[in-house]
């Protein structure tokens, strides 16, 4: 469990809980079974009482009477309790199992509900963030500084673009780097040269580059998804673009990519760390953001954790735009609950927060 989210966790979730009450149950259940055999035991005594009873009347005879009369009540009075014993015992078994089965009942409703409620706040606020990031990208490249730079490429026009960048990264913290590349794909200019010497370099082999020179005006925009980019020290990132046109117009003659490199892991990590599960909840979850083959974007197990999120039934769970089942994954029972990008406003990323919790 990753430390931010055990400081912010509960004790324990709402399933804990339910569970405690099916605990509780099976507490008075077990003190009710004690009680009944007390009252057993005590019965067992009054059958001895009321057979000596007997013995005695019969030896004493005619004065003994009374005697007998009172053993027969005794018996009668046993055989009532213990029958009246043997009725609660079944009562109280058959309301035991009725209780537990809809406490767990109750206890996988609410895991469900409760997981897909929050792998869905989850990727709701990854689209919404991501969306902002297709914002920028359209905006800033109608920028006269990106206009300028990308139609002439001078010195003092790639200066300028390059203080340009500067000053919006200083504004935009969740960016690396902010990337202007000609038509063939050469970086001309970037936003922080000192830490990432990009300018010379080329692009154009890199999905964002290739993508936003297929658009047709600059309202479309290019992407790549979550990959270690050389713009930023290898780190992990995703890099949205839009073509520069002439005059900074969206149906103007292309001039050039400008790419922004966003910090993927501190949207996505710190997302799916502090998903508010409680520390009882943290000690056997895992929570994910996925695309939509699988492939692991973010993993609350550790940043550098690649591959694949595999478990039966998954295709059929992604095909949903929400939901939850009970699976075998990796030799224990697990809750599996997901939920698939809603979108905001015109963006989609389309992949899926997943979260894995133990049963038991």
């Amino acid at each position: 469990m990753n430390a931010i989210a055990a400081a912010n966790a509960v004790d324990a979730g709402i399933d804990d809980h339910i569970r405690s009450v099916s605990g509780l149950s099976d507490s008075l259940l077990k003190q009710l079974r004690q009680s009944l055999q007390r009252i057993d035991e005590i019965n067992r005594i009054t059958r001895i009482i009321s057979m000596n009873a007997r013995i005695e009347a019969v030896r004493i005879g005619a004065a003994g009477r009374s005697f007998g009369v009172i053993a027969e009540e005794m018996d009668t009075l046993s055989h009532r309790v213990s029958d009246t014993s043997q009725d609660i015992d079944r009562m109280a078994g058959r309301t035991s199992t009725e209780l537990r089965e809809r406490l767990d009942q109750l206890q996988n409703d609410v895991r469900r509900t409760r997981l897909t409620d929050l792998a869905l706040a989850n990727i709701d606020l990854i689209d919404r963030n991501l969306y902002e990031r297709s914002c920028d990208v359209r905006w800033w490249a109608t920028d006269g500084a990106m206009v300028a730079a990308a139609q002439d490429p001078q010195p003092a026009a790639l200066a300028h673009a390059s203080q340009r960048l500067g000053q919006i990264l200083d504004s935009y913290t969740v960016y690396f780097d902010l990337v202007l590349a000609d038509l063939h794909g050469d970086v001309l200019a970037n936003g922080r040269p000192r830490q990432y010497r990009s300018a010379g370099q080329s692009v154009a082999g890199q999905e964002w580059f290739q993508s936003a020179m297929r658009t047709h005006s600059g309202e479309e925009f290019g992407f790549q998804s979550m990959h270690a980019s050389p713009l930023a020290g290898g780190e992990r990132v995703l890099v949205y673009s839009c073509t520069v046109r002439e005059g900074g117009r969206v149906q103007g003659r292309p001039l050039g990519v400008l790419g922004i490199v966003f910090r993927w892991d501190a949207l996505a990590q710190t997302i799916v760390e502090r998903t508010p599960l409680s520390e009882a909840e943290w000690c056997r979850s895992r929570v994910c953001i996925v695309d939509g083959q699988g492939h692991v974007l973010a993993d609350s197990a550790g940043a550098s954790e690649a591959g694949q999120v595999e478990f039966p039934g998954r295709e059929a769970l992604f095909a949903k735009p929400r939901g939850a089942m009970e699976e075998m994954h990796e030799q224990h029972p697990h809750c599996i609950a997901q939920a698939t990008s809603p979108g905001y406003e015109t963006y989609r990323t389309g992949w899926h927060c997943v979260i894995l919790q133990a049963i038991g």
